[in-house]
């Protein structure tokens, strides 16, 4: 028999003149089969206790966001708790939803239909996380849909029916070996003494060279749980995780916290997720993903360098996982820790306005932790090496990566991957191009010939277009390079090199030259001897909102990396303030300054900034729908680069006190034109840079 929601073929030989009435037959048979279900539905006798569930049901168009009301069958009425997945209909098809609420009574005056079926009867969305979902949406403009995806990961039903992990045990406080951990951070004790108290204590915390930050986070940590309550510690890579992970695993013991990250695997993620939903577990470590992690009884929450740009997530709604913390410390009532060894113009902004209190190191010991100068600075380098100033390595490089090899590791950052990432002119510095494509030519190896690094055909008997002369020159070199040229210069030394696929995450104590790119330094056991800077022009001179900012947060972490006493040079311009303020290991006054010049400029944190990109009559729509807060200004619009002409960005920005104003206007904006089927625009509330 056909079934009922199919309507059957004609092929060869049939009776076409047949086929319209069977056709007809099929579809009223569905009809009266969906009708008849859905009457028994709603004659089904319905929960005693608050048979109203409000469901969020899971639709990206902005005007549906919100709950609705369903009926609540007596069948389910045990199972449909608060939190639950569950199956609902809308709009003539079956879709998902999380119900948040269940009450006595509904606002609509019509029949309810029923819920379809509980999915799961776990609660995986608490209240909490539920709110906070609510206030990231607002924040950034989008959808509460869109926010649930980041907070909770797929289900998975096998994980489900396992046995629940057993209950970690409660942690005994011992508040000296945490003061000792912190010593030298005149108000550690102060902040530590509160956390055992309960208490919600916020600070900034600028870490010093040679710091091993991962057991200082593990001793606050284990000071809030001997309080009895949770933790929660976001850090922007695996790599840090593990090291995270390993200090929490050798202060608690094993069973102790969870890891949380996007990239885990289905099974392995959820089964971590519901050890901390079912209160198995209060402490957490991982990635952005983990910014939402449901920690019963939170106390403290955790972010380690928090200007990385790993923390901005790339999904819509786009938000960043420092302002998803500082909205749930303000939600919760939790302490906050802000770490890293530089800090950001927005970690600056909660200082300056009080939210936060500093957690630094006194002068004089930040003078014993490390020595850090840039080549060529004074006139006695100069003397020893007039060309220490435009020389790549300088003969004063050299005499410190050999008499720091006789301690121990020497790690060298230099900024760009591969071998020679581009080539120029030796005579007049006209950059080498193809002569097909006319793309960048660069080199892949000592005996290579030049080759275009867009179509890959190789350049043998290149000669420049200006002045005819056949020599190259390398302004830019990769990593690779600078390994093979180190290894030359200091003949019988391993080098080992850590970029792109092949980045290391540890390397022992011996003497080594490691050449690696920034944000892929491996850990030295003990700290390394020395670190070198190289190529720090380029860095600088990225077309970028935060260049220098992120330039000296790439050279803050590199030398974090040495042991307490090691040395550290830079090559490149003496006088450049982001130099300066390394050197002096400045973070506040760099911060501060730059945000005096954020602020003159209206550019965030002072101000709330969105972007709005799309077709240009869709962004000319935007800007005319759009209700303005009080102070708003329009850049634009503008093509974007790089993109289709006709698609263009406008910048729309207001006072940082009209804020939240700006983004309830394109929120709003952004329902209207999903029930208006209008034209889509992409809108992003303080983007990264522009």
């Amino acid at each position: 028999m056909t079934a009922p929601d199919r309507a059957p073929r004609a092929h060869a030989g049939e009776q076409p003149e047949l086929l319209p009435g069977l056709v007809r037959a099929e579809v009223a048979r569905a009809r009266k089969a969906t009708a008849t279900r859905a009457r028994k539905a709603a004659e089904a006798p319905l929960a005693e206790h608050d048979p109203v569930a409000r469901v969020l049901v899971d639709l990206p168009l902005a005007h549906l966001d919100r709950a609705f009301d369903y009926a609540v069958p007596a069948a389910m009425a045990e199972a449909a708790r608060p939190g639950v997945r569950v199956k609902v209909r809308f709009a003539g098809q079956d879709v998902d939803g999380f119900l948040v609420e269940r009450r006595a009574t509904s606002d609509h005056t019509g029949a309810l239909h029923p819920l379809r079926r509980v999915v799961s009867p776990e609660p995986v969305l608490t209240p909490a996380v539920a709110g906070l979902c609510e206030d990231v949406a607002r924040r950034y403009a989008g959808t509460r849909s869109d926010v649930l995806r980041l907070a909770v990961p797929p289900r998975h039903a096998t994980v489900e029916k396992e046995d629940p992990e057993p209950v970690a045990r409660p942690v005994e406080l011992d508040l000296a070996a945490a003061e000792q951990a912190w010593a030298g951070y005149a108000a550690a004790p102060a902040y530590l003494r509160h956390l055992a108290d309960g208490g919600a204590p916020r600070a900034v915390w600028a870490s010093g060279p040679g710091t091993d930050w991962p057991a200082l986070v593990a001793h606050a940590v284990a000071v809030t749980r001997a309080a009895g309550k949770g933790a929660l510690v976001v850090v922007p890579d695996h790599a840090d995780v593990a090291r995270v992970d390993t200090a929490l695993t050798g202060l608690l013991g094993p069973g102790q916290h969870v890891v949380l990250t996007a990239d885990a695997g289905p099974a392995r993620r959820y089964r971590e997720f519901l050890a901390v939903v079912r209160d198995g577990r209060r402490v957490v470590v991982g990635t952005r993903a983990a910014a939402f992690a449901p920690v019963h009884d939170l106390g403290l929450l955790v972010i380690w360098d928090d200007g990385d740009d790993l923390y901005a997530e790339p999904r819509a709604p786009y938000p960043h996982a420092r302002e998803v913390l500082l909205t749930r410390a303000e939600r919760e009532g939790t302490a906050m820790l802000l770490g890293g060894f530089a800090r950001s113009v927005e970690a600056q902004q909660l200082l300056r306005t009080g939210w936060a209190q500093p957690l630094a190191l006194a002068r004089g010991e930040l003078r014993t932790r490390a020595r850090i100068e840039i080549a060529g600075a004074d006139d006695h380098s100069l003397d020893r090496d007039p060309l220490a100033r435009a020389a790549r390595l300088p003969s004063q490089v050299h005499r410190l990566v050999r008499d720091a090899l006789e301690a121990g590791p020497v790690l060298v950052q230099n900024p760009r991957a591969g071998y020679v990432t581009s080539l120029a002119c030796v005579r007049c510095r006209t950059p080498a191009r193809c002569g097909v494509c006319r793309g960048p030519l660069d080199l892949t190896s000592a005996t290579a010939a030049p080759s275009c690094r867009w179509c890959g055909t190789a350049a043998e008997g290149w000669s420049c277009p200006e002045c005819g002369d056949r020599g190259l020159r390398a302004p830019v070199v990769g990593e690779a390079r600078t390994a093979e040229e180190l290894g030359r210069a200091f003949p019988g030394v391993v080098v080992r090199m850590s970029a792109g696929e092949h980045v290391l995450t540890d390397v022992e104590s011996a003497a080594a030259i490691v050449v690696a790119t920034p944000g892929a330094e491996p850990v030295a056991a003990g700290g390394y001897a020395a670190v070198v800077l190289l190529d720090t022009w380029l860095a600088l001179g990225v077309d970028h909102l935060r260049a220098e900012e992120e330039a000296l947060r790439r050279w803050s972490n590199a030398v974090g990396l040495l042991r307490p006493g090691g040395r550290a040079i830079a090559v490149g311009d003496p006088g450049h303030p982001a130099l300066q303020a390394l050197v002096r290991w400045d973070h506040a006054g760099f911060a501060e300054r730059e945000a005096e010049s954020r602020r003159e400029a209206h550019l965030p944190p002072a101000s709330r900034l969105a972007t709005l990109t799309g077709e240009v009559g869709a962004v000319d729509d935007v800007l005319t729908l759009l209700d303005r807060p009080e102070g708003t200004e329009v850049l634009g619009p503008t093509p974007v680069p790089g993109a289709d002409p006709e698609r263009v960005r406008a910048v729309v920005r207001v006072p940082r006190i009209h804020g939240l104003a700006l983004s309830d206007a394109l929120g709003e904006l952004q329902r209207l034109r999903s029930a208006r089927k209008l034209d889509p625009v992409r809108i992003q509330v303080d983007p990264p840079t522009l």
